[in-house]
């Protein structure tokens, strides 16, 4: 957050340093990007420093005309996404958010005359929306035919899996049954430690019953995490209990017990120096994957999806689907459903993301893919040696 002269953007740090402990390291950086992003637009607009000055001296005026015309740039574009949406949101919020500080040190006839004028702007700005109306939403699933080509190529004892070194192949094969099966963010599968499955005897099912914890790690301190993008818990909502199956719950013991080796940290996967696996590394395995799938299931994944490579969210996204298909198979109603999937996905009580998902699930060629024991599947259980 510095300007074209290296200097920091005054409100802009005090900004990031009040709400860095609410956010994730990559959440936090991805909004000091869209604020940095309504620097730049401020400063070409109306000259050096332009926002900073509007933010201290409470000129609502010039305010106004910096957000009006930041909207524009971004709503005229030729083609917007959820991504512009969310970049206006956020640099709105940001100079709501600092005006009010600056307010609530005055007196309490300016914090009156303030809070009037963000209102309006509220009122005003809320209703605009970045993304075309019209725009249609892409299905964010993957179709049945690239989902079973993931399982064969990845598969750590399969001729095709294009990750030369058996420690690879193992390290990506369990980032993917957990994105898949668990439903996992990326953020969540990096921060586990190597004993994230956890064991116990269930007297109510008579049986022992194996279960993850979802939140930071607590042999670590997140601070000393060597990774330049470090991987963190996205809300308070994300930390979670979820079931894991047996099949599930015996290949990751099988790669830390004999593939992750010996590393001079807790989490789980481990990259080839021994070092934790970044992001950015478990990003590009999965192109490297994308790279090797047969050309009818891209041509298929570009038709129902306009994308031809895959990347480690779409693998979340295809677990919401395949999840809330179950649980209206099971009889569930539609609400309960949801509710239970905020539970499992870690989304918070309001979150309307499950919802997104009910299209999709009356899709059979998607559904098709798997029998009803979803995590007893016998492709899964082909990634144990001997096929046990």
């Amino acid at each position: 957050m510095i300007d074209s002269k290296g200097l920091p953007r005054y409100w802009a740090t005090v900004w990031s340093a009040t709400t860095a402990g609410a956010l994730a390291d990559s959440t936090h950086l991805k909004k000091l990007r869209y604020v940095d992003n309504l620097y730049q637009h401020a400063d070409d607009l109306r000259g050096y420093g332009a926002l900073d000055d509007a933010l201290a001296s409470l000129d609502d005026a010039a305010l106004g005309q910096i957000l009006e015309s930041w909207f524009i740039s971004i709503r005229n574009k030729p083609r917007t996404t959820p991504a512009d949406e969310t970049r206006w949101q956020v640099g709105f919020h940001f100079v709501s958010s600092v005006v009010s500080w600056i307010a609530k040190s005055g007196s309490d006839q300016l914090l009156g005359q303030i809070e009037t004028r963000l209102h309006q702007l509220s009122v005003l700005y809320s209703q605009f929306r970045a993304r075309k109306r019209n725009a249609p939403e892409s299905i964010r699933s993957l179709p049945a035919s690239t989902v079973e080509a993931l399982y064969q190529l990845l598969d750590p004892e399969s001729h095709n899996n294009p990750f030369p070194r058996l420690q690879t192949r193992w390290r990506i094969y369990v980032a993917f049954i957990l994105m898949l099966h668990q439903g996992l963010r990326r953020g969540e599968v990096l921060l586990l430690p190597a004993d994230a499955i956890k064991s116990g005897h269930d007297a109510r099912l008579g049986r022992v019953r194996s279960w993850i914890n979802i939140r930071e790690n607590g042999y670590e301190d997140s601070e000393q995490d060597p990774r330049h993008s470090k991987p963190g818990i996205k809300t308070q909502a994300s930390i979670r209990q979820i079931p894991v199956s047996e099949a599930t719950a015996r290949i990751v013991q099988m790669y830390a017990e004999n593939y992750r080796g010996r590393a001079g940290h807790s989490f789980l996967l481990s990259s080839k120096s021994r070092a934790p696996l970044s992001t950015e590394a478990l990003t590009k395995a999965f192109l490297v994957v994308s790279s090797r799938l047969p050309s009818a299931v891209v041509a298929e994944l570009k038709a129902r999806t306009g994308k031809t490579t895959i990347t480690p969210h779409d693998l979340r996204h295809t677990c919401s689907v395949v999840r809330l298909h179950q649980l209206l198979l099971q009889g569930n109603p539609m609400d309960e459903a949801l509710q239970k999937m905020r539970t499992f996905f870690g989304w918070s009580r309001q979150s309307t993301m499950p919802a997104r998902y009910a299209r999709a699930v009356f899709e059979d060629c998607l559904a098709g893919v798997w029998n009803d024991a979803f995590d007893d599947r016998v492709e899964l259980l082909r990634g144990l040696p001997g096929g046990h």
